[in-house]
């Protein structure tokens, strides 16, 4: 089993985590939402698994290729 890290693809900031630890996801699905220039940005899972980390919380700002989360697949 691998573990996968989930990077953000724009700059914002954390508005929503939709998922916490041991949440299962599959690929594509949504783990939080970011807020950029009044936008919402989705931060997908790039695998199904199971989330091991969230390494931000809700009002966190991150930049571009932030590591955000870790999934096992």
């Amino acid at each position: 089993m691998a573990i996968i890290d989930i990077k953000t693809e724009i700059t914002g900031n954390v508005w929503k985590i939709l998922h916490q630890v041991g949440s299962k996801v599959t690929e594509d699905e949504p783990l939080m939402i970011l807020e950029s220039m009044k936008m919402e940005i989705p931060v997908v899972a790039v695998e199904s698994g199971v989330v091991q980390e969230i390494l931000v919380k809700e009002g966190d700002t991150v930049t571009e290729g932030s590591v955000v989360a870790r999934i096992e697949d």
